[in-house]
């Protein structure tokens, strides 16, 4: 394995559980930076020099870009470092937001501030043990560990559970939102069904019933040829409709559009190529019909 992979399988290791884009690769190296050059400074101006500020300042960077993988032992190494380094103040309250939102677990993470309070305070009372009132630097070392570090975790953590009840919320509005369109979905369709039946109760019977009173009349002997004829056309003209009455209850009843109609003898075209077979129709019945055509002149061009 080469540099480069290395680096790559490194960095994809420091940016887990979820993998950094661009933005948030910048951001973080940002920020690593100027908490490194915060507390290099910070222990310039109490008097630090050489080496030490280096290491500061790459400690600080470190411990920056390491606080969202490990979370808890980055709090505990700043904590404990805290006191003894007066640059780590700003690292300690990126530290403290991240831990508080990364940590899992309330028990956990009460657990993980209530050691690094401990580390705290421990450094204190190891750098200042020598010197008098030591219980007053205990006093100052608790309200600065709760101002750095316990606050802003707990803003963290509020935060992130505001985030996550909003998410929650959401999907359950729009949950509740797909629901209701089911729903209003199932009542048109049953809707639809309803009035085909009732198209199919009303209109088909009274067409079935006019269907067999033609085919009854048609048959009659005493009808001359052209009645019969005429008969005929209104037989043909009724089962067209149920034909087409039976498409549109399927229609309605499914919701789709039905089968392409198969041509069948008798039955009437639809749009303009049935005009002919309609005007056809009505000079057999014995009207007198004038078929006439206009040529559609196209637009003239401006």
């Amino acid at each position: 394995m080469d540099a480069s992979s290395k680096f790559r399988a490194g960095w994809q290791w420091l940016a887990a559980p979820e993998l950094w884009s661009r933005r948030r690769t910048a951001g973080e190296s940002v920020l690593a930076l100027v908490l490194g050059l915060m507390a290099a400074g910070t222990e310039e101006l109490l008097g630090g020099e050489g080496l030490q500020l280096l290491a500061v300042g790459a400690a600080a960077a470190v411990l920056s870009l390491l606080r969202r993988r490990m979370p808890a032992p980055v709090l505990l190494v700043a904590a404990a470092l805290g006191p003894i380094l007066s640059g780590f103040a700003a690292l300690l309250m990126v530290v403290g937001w991240s831990a508080g939102r990364r940590i899992v677990g309330a028990g956990r993470t009460l657990a993980a501030f209530t050691v690094a309070y401990v580390f705290c305070v421990a450094s204190t009372l190891a750098d200042v043990w020598s010197q008098q009132a030591p219980m007053s630097f205990v006093l100052f070392t608790t309200l600065y560990f709760l101002a750095t570090t316990v606050v802003p975790g707990l803003a963290s953590r509020y935060w992130t559970q505001r985030r996550t009840l909003l998410h929650a919320l959401q999907e359950r509005n729009a949950q509740l939102l797909r629901e209701h369109a089911m729903v209003a979905g199932q009542a048109r369709l049953r809707e639809r069904q309803r009035i085909a039946q009732d198209m199919h109760d009303s209109l088909g019977h009274q067409l079935a019933l006019i269907s067999v009173h033609t085919g009854a009349l048609e048959v009659d002997r005493e009808l001359t040829p052209r009645q019969r004829e005429a008969v005929g056309v209104l037989r043909g003209a009724s089962v067209t409709a149920m034909h087409e009455l039976r498409e549109v209850v399927g229609i309605l009843r499914d919701g789709v559009e039905g089968p392409a109609p198969v041509d069948e003898p008798g039955r009437a075209a639809r749009g303009t190529a049935g005009i002919e077979g309609l005007v056809g129709a009505a000079r057999v019945a014995g009207n007198t019909v004038e078929l006439v055509r206009h040529p559609v002149s196209s637009p003239e061009p401006r």
